[in-house]
């Protein structure tokens, strides 16, 4: 049994144009929503491409761009099959560890509770 061996790149054999795969992206997991409570979009990972050159369109004053993957968002069920598919494109790329977000303990009755010490009415004049 023969068996060749690929000396090429990955991004010539895919037919991806090397200003594509000589990008760099950036593979992170998606923060919840300021408006929603629930965390229902923030179970995959996310991979970005990094934003080349914007100019100002003169007659509408739009951002302008000549780049086409700077819209292309890739999802994934997990960080290692994000990182996989990075490293199989040769892509460099960058994880952003999701912040892991601190709980204060609320009590709506601690409004209303009495304190010798502390003013409860606060005087503005």
């Amino acid at each position: 049994m023969r068996t060749h061996t690929h000396t090429c790149t990955p991004w010539l054999r895919a037919g991806v144009p090397y200003e594509v795969s000589s990008r760099s992206v950036r593979i992170y997991q998606p923060a919840k929503t300021a408006t929603q409570s629930g965390r229902a979009e923030t179970n995959y990972w996310r991979l970005d491409f990094d934003v080349k050159d914007r100019w100002e369109n003169p007659l509408m004053g739009w951002a302008s761009s000549a780049d086409t993957v700077q819209a292309l968002r890739i999802r994934f069920d997990s960080k290692q099959a994000a990182i996989n598919f990075a490293e199989r494109q040769g892509y460099d790329f960058w994880v952003d560890e999701p912040k892991e977000g601190k709980f204060r303990v609320k009590n709506y009755s601690e409004n209303f509770k009495y304190s010798p010490t502390k003013l409860r009415i606060a005087r503005t004049k």
